[in-house]
C-alpha cells in the first residue's frame, strides 16, 4: 500500500518545501552510494500478494476494514479499494528448501484468513483483475479510509484536469472505452511483487536483467483476460494500470511527457540513474515532509531514512523499481519486480517466483549480458505484445531472433532458470517442484489468462450471458485455487 501520509492535500509552500527536500534527499542518496556500506552480504528475498474480497455470489465485497480487524494478523493491510486487502511476506534467504516451507506457510495464512474472511460473508480470491467486477460497482463508496490513496486520487485529477479516459482494444476484436471520474478502475488491478536485495554495483545488472525478462515472465503467468465485463488483453492488468493512473491529459501525451506506470527509456548503469530520472520527470503527488536533516545523519555516521525520496518514488509506478530502505540503520537496494499478476494459486505463484528469481540471477552474471546484444526498445516491444497475447505471444530475443514464447521458454529460459537457482543453493527439491510447473505451462500452453477465457467461452456455449459466465468461471476458479494444483492441469468448465 506504500506508507500512509497524514494529509490529504498540500498547500503550495509544502509541495515547494517537499520538492527542495527531495532534491537534498537525492544529493545524499549520490554520497552514499559512494561512501556508504549497504546490506547485501546475506541478500534476502520478499513477496507481497494483493488480493481481492467477494461476496457469497463472487462480487466484489467492499468490506476490507471489517475483514482486516477480523482477520488480525499485521502481515495483512489494506489495498486502494474497499473489495482489496494486501499480504505482506516477511524477507528471507533463497537457499535451501526455504521456498517449500514459504509455500506451506503462505498456504496456511491465507486458509485462515479465509476462514475468518467469510465470518463475514467474504472471500479471499488472489486473481490478476477480479472479472465479476463491473463500473456499477464504483458507484458509491469504494475507496478505503486512507489519506494516502485520496490524496493520490485527488492529485491525478488535479494533475489531469479531466476524467480519465480508457480505452483498450483486445486482440478478439472487444474493446472498452468509457471515462472514469476516479482511479477506481486501477484497483482492480491486483499483482505479486517480488523483492531482491542486491549490492550497489551489482543493482544496475540486475534491474537489467529483470526489464529484459519482464515480457517472458508475463507471458507465461497473464491471469487477467476480463475487464468490465470485456475480454481483453491477456494481461490486461498492465494497459489498465497505465490509463487508469496516468496524470497526463492528451496535449501532454502528444508532448512526450513521460507516463507514472513506466516501463523505462533506457538500459541504466547505476541505480542513482532511476531515482534522478524520478526527480527530473515526474512532479510530486504527495508531499510529506520528514523533520530528518538528511545531510546531518549522514554527517554522523548514521544511514538517513530519506523519507521524501522514498515517498516520490513510491508514486513513479516502474514495472521493475528501485528501492532504496533501512532496516535496524542498515541500509540496502532492492529491485522491486512488479510485473506479475496474482494467483491462481499458490504453487503457481511460487512458481513464478522461482522462474524470475532463478533467471535474473543467472543474467544478471553473464559475461555478455542479454540487454548488450538487444535494445531497450525491443524489451519494451516484448513486453507489450507479451502483456498482450500472453502465451500465445512472439517475442526478439538474442540468438533465437523471432521466436514463440513457448519456444523460448523451453529450449532457453528454463535451462537458465535452473542454472540460476543453482547459483542461489536452492535444492533440486525446489527447482523440480516450481520450474516443471513453468514447463507444464509452456508445453500445454495453458496459463490462468487462456483457462479463464477458454471457460468463459465453453460457459457462453451452453448459454450463460457474460456477466453470469464471468461469475461461474469465477466460482470455478475458486474452487480449483484450494486445490493448489497448477493452473495448467486444470480443466475447462
Amino acid at each position: 500500500m506504500g506508507k500512509e501520509v497524514s494529509s490529504q492535500s498540500y498547500t503550495r509552500e509544502e509541495r515547494q518545501r517537499y520538492r527542495e527536500k527531495v532534491r537534498q534527499n537525492l544529493d545524499v542518496f549520490e554520497q552514499m552510494l559512494a561512501t556508504a556500506q549497504f546490506e547485501f552480504d546475506r541478500p534476502l528475498t520478499g513477496i507481497e500478494i494483493e488480493l481481492n474480497l467477494v461476496d457469497e455470489a463472487y462480487q466484489p465485497r467492499f468490506a476490507n476494514a471489517e475483514v482486516l480487524a477480523q482477520i488480525a494478523n499485521p502481515d495483512y493491510q489494506t489495498e486502494l479499494a474497499q473489495y482489496n486487502i494486501e499480504l505482506n511476506v516477511k524477507p528471507r534467504p533463497l537457499p535451501g528448501d526455504e521456498a517449500l516451507g514459504l509455500e506451506e506457510e503462505l498456504r496456511e495464512s491465507l486458509n485462515e484468513a479465509n476462514q475468518r474472511a467469510e465470518e463475514l460473508g467474504a472471500r479471499i480470491v488472489p486473481i490478476g483483475i477480479l472479472p465479476t467486477i463491473m463500473p456499477e460497482h464504483f458507484a458509491g463508496h469504494w475507496i478505503s479510509d486512507n489519506n494516502r490513496y485520496t490524496a493520490l486520487n485527488d492529485s491525478i485529477f488535479f494533475a489531469r484536469g479531466e476524467d480519465i479516459y480508457l480505452d483498450i482494444d483486445g486482440p478478439t476484436g472487444e474493446r472498452l472505452a468509457t471515462y472514469s471520474d476516479s482511479i477506481a478502475p486501477e484497483s482492480a488491478c491486483t499483482s505479486v511483487q517480488l523483492h531482491v536485495q542486491v549490492a550497489p554495483n551489482e543493482f544496475a545488472n540486475y534491474w537489467n536483467a529483470a526489464q529484459a525478462l519482464a515480457g517472458p515472465q508475463l507471458a507465461m503467468a497473464a491471469n487477467s483476460p476480463f475487464f468490465f465485463g470485456r475480454r481483453l488483453h491477456a494481461e490486461t492488468r498492465i494497459e489498465l494500470f497505465t490509463q487508469a493512473t496516468d496524470t497526463r491529459p492528451i496535449e501532454l501525451r502528444n508532448q512526450g511527457v513521460r507516463p507514472r506506470v513506466w516501463f523505462g527509456e533506457r538500459w541504466i548503469t547505476s541505480i542513482f540513474d532511476l531515482f534522478e530520472e524520478n526527480v527530473r520527470y515526474f512532479p510530486a503527488l504527495l508531499a510529506e515532509c520528514s523533520d530528518e536533516d538528511p545531510v546531518a545523519v549522514l554527517e554522523s555516521g548514521r544511514a538517513p531514512e530519506l523519507e521524501e525520496l522514498r515517498l516520490h518514488n513510491g508514486t513513479v509506478y516502474r514495472w521493475n523499481r528501485p528501492i532504496y530502505d533501512t532496516v535496524g540503520g542498515q541500509p540496502h537496494l532492492r529491485v522491486e519486480n512488479r510485473v506479475l499478476p496474482a494467483g491462481p494459486t499458490i504453487r503457481d505463484v511460487m512458481a513464478n517466483a522461482a522462474f524470475y528469481y532463478g533467471l535474473v540471477r543467472v543474467l544478471a552474471n553473464e559475461d555478455r549480458p542479454v540487454w548488450t546484444q538487444m535494445s531497450f526498445a525491443a524489451a519494451e516491444q516484448n513486453f507489450r505484445e507479451c502483456a498482450r497475447r500472453g502465451i500465445e505471444s512472439r517475442v526478439y530475443w538474442p540468438g533465437f531472433g523471432e521466436v514463440g514464447i513457448d519456444e523460448l521458454v523451453l529450449r532457453h529460459l528454463l535451462p537458465l532458470a535452473y542454472q540460476g537457482l543453482a547459483d542461489w543453493g536452492v535444492s533440486t527439491a525446489v527447482m523440480d517442484r516450481y520450474l516443471t510447473v513453468i514447463e507444464g505451462r509452456a508445453t500445454a500452453g495453458v496459463n490462468g489468462a487462456t483457462w479463464q477465457a477458454d471457460t468463459v467461452a465453453m460457459l457462453e456455449e451452453q448459454g450463460l450471458d457474460r456477466a453470469e459466465a464471468l461469475r461461474r468461471m469465477l466460482e470455478l476458479y475458486v474452487e480449483n485455487m484450494h486445490t493448489n494444483e497448477p493452473v495448467h492441469t486444470w480443466r475447462v468448465g
